[in-house]
C-alpha cells in the first residue's frame, strides 16, 4: 500500500490516475423506504485515499456530476455519490408521506455513507483497506450544497427563527458548496410556504469550506439577486473561501454533466476552473502542508483575463467581521 502522499503526487505531476467506478453499491436504510444506492469512484492505485461525499442537486442521482466526480477521483480522491429520494430515477410521487421530510432524509443519507464506509470499502473490488478516514470532505450543488452544509455546521431555523438540531459531523474536515442557497429572509412566497427548510443559519458553520457562486445566478426562490448565493461565505465563521464566477448561472458552466439540458451557461473553461480550484482547496485543507491552494489562488489573481474572483478569510477575520 502506498502512503497518503501518493494521491498528491499524481496531481502535482499533472498525470491523472486511472479511475475505477462501481454502482450501485447498496447500504441498508431502515425507515427510509428504499435502501440507499451509491456510486463509488476511486483511483485504481494508491492507498490512504481521502474521501469526498457528494450530494446531488434536486432530481439528480449518483449518475450525475461526472465533471466533478471523475476529476476528483482521477486526482486521488474516493468520491461517494448517494442517490437521494428526490431523484428522478426513483420517481417518488409528490403525495408520498416522505416528501416533506426529504431534506432530512438527504442529510441522513450523507451520515449513513460515513457510517457505512467499512461496508462500502469491502463491497467495491480493489478498494478494501485504501481509505483514509481521517481526511473526509463533503460537497454538493444547489440543494445538495445545502444538504452538505449541515454536516459542516449550518442549521435550519424553525418558524420562530430558532436554530434546529445540530447535524454537524466531526468526521468531516472540509466542504465544497456549489450554488448554495442563502438566508431565508428573502424567500419568495412560494418558497416560504412550500420549502420551510430553506431557512439556514450559517452562524455555527465553522468547518473550512469553499463556496462557489455565479454572478448571474438569479434564483426564482429568492427576491434577492445572485449575491444570495454568497451568504454562506459572508455569514459563517471560520476559514472560508468564496469563488465568484463571472457570467455563471446556476449550473456554474455545466457541473451537473456534459451537455445536459439544464445547463444554461455552458462553459468548459469555467468548469475546469472549478475542478482545479476545488481540488487544490480540498488537498490543502486536508493536507495542511500542501501549497497547491496558495499557488492556484495566486494564479487566478494574476490571470489577465480571469473567469472569476477569489476571496478568503481566516477564522480570526471571520469572527471580527461578525463581531464575535
Amino acid at each position: 500500500m502506498s502512503d497518503s502522499k501518493t494521491a498528491i503526487a499524481q496531481d502535482s505531476a499533472g498525470v491523472p490516475a486511472t479511475v475505477l467506478s462501481a454502482k450501485p453499491v447498496v447500504l441498508p436504510a431502515a425507515g427510509r423506504g428504499e435502501d440507499l444506492q451509491v456510486r463509488v469512484s476511486a483511483p485504481a492505485t494508491g492507498g490512504d485515499l481521502p474521501v469526498i461525499v457528494f450530494s446531488h442537486g434536486f432530481g439528480w442521482s449518483m449518475n450525475g456530476y461526472a465533471p466533478l466526480a471523475d476529476h476528483w477521483a482521477a486526482r486521488g480522491f474516493v468520491v461517494i455519490q448517494p442517490t437521494h429520494l428526490d431523484s428522478r430515477t426513483l420517481g417518488l410521487p409528490a403525495e408520498d408521506p416522505r416528501t416533506p421530510r426529504i431534506w432530512r432524509f438527504r442529510i441522513e443519507d450523507l451520515t449513513r455513507v460515513l457510517d457505512g464506509l467499512d461496508v462500502l470499502e469491502a463491497s467495491v473490488p480493489g478498494l478494501d483497506g485504501r481509505l483514509d478516514r481521517s481526511r473526509i470532505a463533503v460537497a454538493g450543488h444547489s440543494w445538495g450544497a445545502q444538504t452538505a452544509s449541515t454536516l459542516l455546521g449550518a442549521r435550519v431555523l424553525d418558524s420562530e427563527g430558532v436554530p434546529g438540531e445540530d447535524m454537524s459531523d466531526p468526521r468531516v474536515k472540509a466542504g465544497v458548496l456549489l450554488a448554495l442557497p442563502g438566508l431565508g429572509d428573502t424567500l419568495t412566497p412560494f418558497a416560504a410556504e412550500n420549502l420551510p427548510f430553506m431557512k439556514p443559519s450559517f452562524d455555527t458553520m465553522t468547518t473550512p469550506a469553499l463556496v462557489v457562486a455565479g454572478d448571474r445566478d438569479d434564483s426564482a426562490l429568492s427576491t434577492r439577486g445572485p449575491d444570495w448565493f454568497t451568504d454562506a461565505y459572508t455569514y459563517s465563521p471560520g476559514s472560508k473561501s468564496l469563488l465568484t464566477l463571472f457570467g455563471a448561472e446556476h449550473s456554474l458552466g455545466g457541473v451537473p454533466g456534459y451537455e445536459v439540458a439544464e445547463t444554461t451557461d455552458e462553459s468548459p473553461a469555467r468548469v475546469a476552473l472549478i475542478q482545479r480550484l476545488s481540488t487544490a482547496f480540498l488537498r490543502s485543507t486536508l493536507y495542511p502542508g500542501d501549497t497547491g491552494w496558495k499557488a492556484s489562488a495566486t494564479g487566478l489573481e494574476e490571470d489577465p483575463a480571469p473567469l472569476g474572483r477569489l476571496q478568503s478569510k481566516s477564522r480570526r477575520r471571520a469572527e471580527d467581521d461578525l463581531g464575535i
